[in-house]
């Protein structure tokens, strides 16, 4: 139907708009561990929180932005595998992949506190301070309750009307949920209220031809200061993470910058 409406409109000479793009410039580069396979990422007062996968080496830590310095962590057993995070109300969530189990923390402890269950696969989580919302690989993005960590409704997300698949790492950025897609370097732009794309990030030729060594892994990890407006990203296995600021596509270019490890980031 979706096919048949849009051959009707081109033949009427309605061509339906493209969704908005946008590049990026590098702001700042900050140390990451190589060996973080990046699963979550948020920003909290001044700290990153990161939950890493692969089974025997996930982990929940608090990292320190400036230097990459592992704070605390708490490491999760061999037999899961770790997916998403999220930091609401003093306390942290974080998923796993296919054991249908998530764990919930105290932010400041890192104190187990409960184990709570959901269906088929977790991948990523975010919040408004209101309501949970979860990716599961598929196009539907849950929303769950934060008291009950129960579930309240399903968004699908959609481009110009095509479902978009493989929604993994989440965040929430001034009233929209940025996801970025596996195994690509875009991030999409999801209105929370229905699901449709408000506009796509590329970040193609982020992460240098140089820093790409065989272990190096996809793009994943959004994180956002929302006092200090940054935006943050990184990838599984990347030696970097990146303050970076949208540009129209048009206008995109990876600018460099300085890194927090001295000198300047070459244009790349």
């Amino acid at each position: 139907m979706l096919r048949s409406l849009g051959i009707f409109l081109f033949s009427c000479g309605i061509v339906p708009a493209q969704t908005p793009q946008f590049g990026y410039q590098v702001v700042h580069v900050y140390p990451h561990d190589p060996n973080a396979f990046t699963q979550g990422l948020e920003y909290r007062a001044g700290f990153l929180y990161e939950g890493t996968g692969l089974k025997g080496r996930s982990m929940l830590r608090k990292v320190q932005l400036e230097t990459g310095r592992v704070l605390q962590q708490i490491d999760l057993d061999p037999q899961y595998f770790g997916e998403g995070i999220t930091v609401i109300n003093q306390k942290i969530l974080e998923l796993t992949w296919q054991s249908e189990i998530g764990f919930l923390y105290e932010q400041n402890t890192f104190q187990r506190q409960r184990i709570f269950n959901y269906s088929g696969e977790g991948w990523g989580l975010t919040n408004d301070g209101q309501q949970i919302y979860m990716s599961d690989g598929t196009p539907q993005i849950r929303v769950w309750d934060p008291g009950t960590l129960q579930e309240k409704r399903r968004i699908t997300v959609r481009d110009n009307g095509k479902p978009v698949t493989y929604l993994n790492e989440l965040e929430w950025v001034r009233g929209e949920i940025y996801a970025n897609v596996w195994q690509t370097d875009r991030i999409a732009r999801i209105s929370p209220a229905d699901g449709r794309v408000l506009g796509w990030i590329d970040l193609r030729g982020i992460l240098p031809a140089s820093d790409r060594t065989a272990d190096v892994d996809v793009l994943n990890g959004i994180a956002y200061d929302s006092l200090g407006n940054r935006l943050f990203v990184t990838g599984k296995l990347w030696p970097k993470l990146f303050e970076i600021r949208l540009v129209p596509k048009a206008g995109a270019s990876k600018t460099s910058a300085k890194s927090s490890q001295g000198g300047s980031l070459a244009k790349h």
